[in-house]
């Protein structure tokens, strides 16, 4: 199953935890982030998520990282 489509039926369950400006899902893939800040930067806003990622006690910061846009918004992915 392409990543995209994991991460699409991810999203749809329900989130381990909320900050500001995401939305956060454990995915089969990885923690994904969900912007939920209203329109979405022009470029991945990693350092914002970090930062949150710690609130709700995820450490990311050596974590791989890319980002998708999907129809539910743009997602940072973090994974090892």
């Amino acid at each position: 199953m392409p990543i995209r489509d994991l991460l699409e039926e991810a999203l749809s369950e329900p989130e381990i935890g909320t900050t500001p400006r995401f939305r956060w899902h454990a995915t089969p893939v990885g923690i994904a982030a969900l912007w939920s800040a209203g329109a979405a930067p022009t470029s991945p806003p990693y350092e914002d998520a970090l930062k949150e990622g710690l609130q709700v006690g995820l450490d990311l910061s050596r974590e791989e990282r890319e980002f998708h846009q999907l129809s539910s918004g743009l997602v940072l992915l973090f994974h090892s």
